[in-house]
């Protein structure tokens, strides 16, 4: 019997991705998706915004570094 690696099983198909669309249609209805779908995409948003303005005052705090090294 073979067993499978975790890179093997990958990101699931067209298949998979009904049933767990049915599935999530089942436990939350169906007009409750488009607005986790929503609220979703804004929290995505949000922590990127956030990583991106923590990038930002590293960079600049690199800066500084490099700026009193000289």
């Amino acid at each position: 019997m073979e067993t499978l690696a975790p890179a093997q099983l990958g990101i699931p198909g067209g298949p998979e991705l009904l049933v767990i669309l049915g599935i999530a249609v089942l436990l939350f209805g169906a007009n409750k998706i488009p607005q986790l779908a929503r609220s979703s995409g804004e929290a995505m948003g949000q922590f990127k915004k956030g990583r991106e303005e923590v990038e930002q005052e590293l960079a600049g705090m690199r800066e500084g570094e490099t700026d009193s090294a000289e």
